[in-house]
């Protein structure tokens, strides 16, 4: 059986259904009653099962019968959305679009690319949150998620990789005056550190040591849930904190901030984008990962 076969006589099942009436389905369709009987016939006798309860006064649906309906009419109306997103008119971004993201990277990387869009398409709007954990894009009605470091196995969720960002260790100049400028992983234990704070506990950090990728867990000092936060205790002269370069970047060109440990820099983590997944990507969506991983493949992310 050819694929075109196997969807014959849907649309007129649907529409059939929602008339419950060959007569009023007939005249939708522009075709006569017979036709409808009989394409309503054919697919019944295709898939093995009836679909309507039929008599003198009355055309209802079986259980089959919802099970189909129910099946059928989400799988039109996906294509009826992809069709409309297919127009000329569609392919402008408009509409609300929801953007969550981690603090300091997600201001300093994607909220500058953001504001750009919202700038050429003027129909769109931003709801942007900022969260240094993990949401669910799906629970919380979020179109696109940007994490760093590996987000793990989600399923429902497509995950793009955007760009690389090197990990550096750093202090103000006046605690390592203070402290001292610490050259050996054993010589954190004699610091204060400035951690991120995640669902309860404080999280170690990343380190490259004989040649080998691992975590350490250095003294939890300052215990910090945001990032940006995490920037503003180093620059204070309160400890060592460890953060992606384009977030203290600025701060290590001026001097406020000095990198300690750079043999120990650890391999650089991915920074990804996710997203639901869906049939379609809507236009809004789709011109703000296009144009992140574009910009990520040429390096001008990070």
């Amino acid at each position: 059986m050819s694929s075109s076969d196997s969807f014959a006589g849907i649309h007129t099942f649907v529409t059939t259904a929602k008339c419950a009436s060959f007569t009023e389905a007939a005249d939708r369709l522009d075709i006569s009653k017979s036709a409808v009987g009989k394409a309503i016939a054919r697919l019944e006798q295709r898939l093995g099962v009836m679909l309507f309860h039929r008599t003198t006064r009355k055309l209802s649906l079986t259980a089959d019968g919802e099970a189909y309906l129910a099946a059928c009419s989400g799988a039109l109306d996906e294509i009826r959305d992809v069709e409309n997103c297919l127009t000329s008119k569609a392919h402008e971004p408009s509409g609300q679009l929801r953007v969550d993201m981690p603090v300091a990277l997600g201001r300093k990387l994607i909220l500058p690319i953001t504001l750009e869009i919202g700038q050429r398409y003027p129909g769109l709007t931003f709801t942007l949150t900022f969260n240094d954990h993990l949401i669910d894009p799906v629970e919380e009605g979020v179109d696109l998620v940007i994490r760093f470091g590996d987000p793990g196995d989600h399923q429902g969720l497509i995950a793009r990789p955007l760009t690389r960002q090197r990990l550096i260790i750093c202090a103000a100049p006046a605690y390592l005056l203070a402290r001292g400028t610490p050259n050996a992983l054993e010589e954190i234990d004699q610091h204060a550190c400035i951690v991120t704070y995640r669902r309860g506990q404080p999280l170690g950090w990343r380190v490259m040591k004989d040649g080998q990728a691992t975590r350490i867990v250095p003294p939890a000092t300052h215990q910090i849930g945001d990032g940006a936060a995490m920037i503003d205790v180093a620059l204070a002269g309160l400890g060592l904190c460890q953060m992606p370069l384009c977030v203290v970047q600025e701060h290590l060109q001026a001097g406020s901030l000095v990198s300690v440990m750079d043999t120990f820099e650890p391999e650089p983590v991915t920074v990804y984008a996710l997203w639901p997944k869906t049939a379609h990507l809507r236009p809004k969506v789709r011109c703000l990962i296009d144009t992140l991983l574009e910009m990520g493949e040429s390096g001008k992310l990070g």
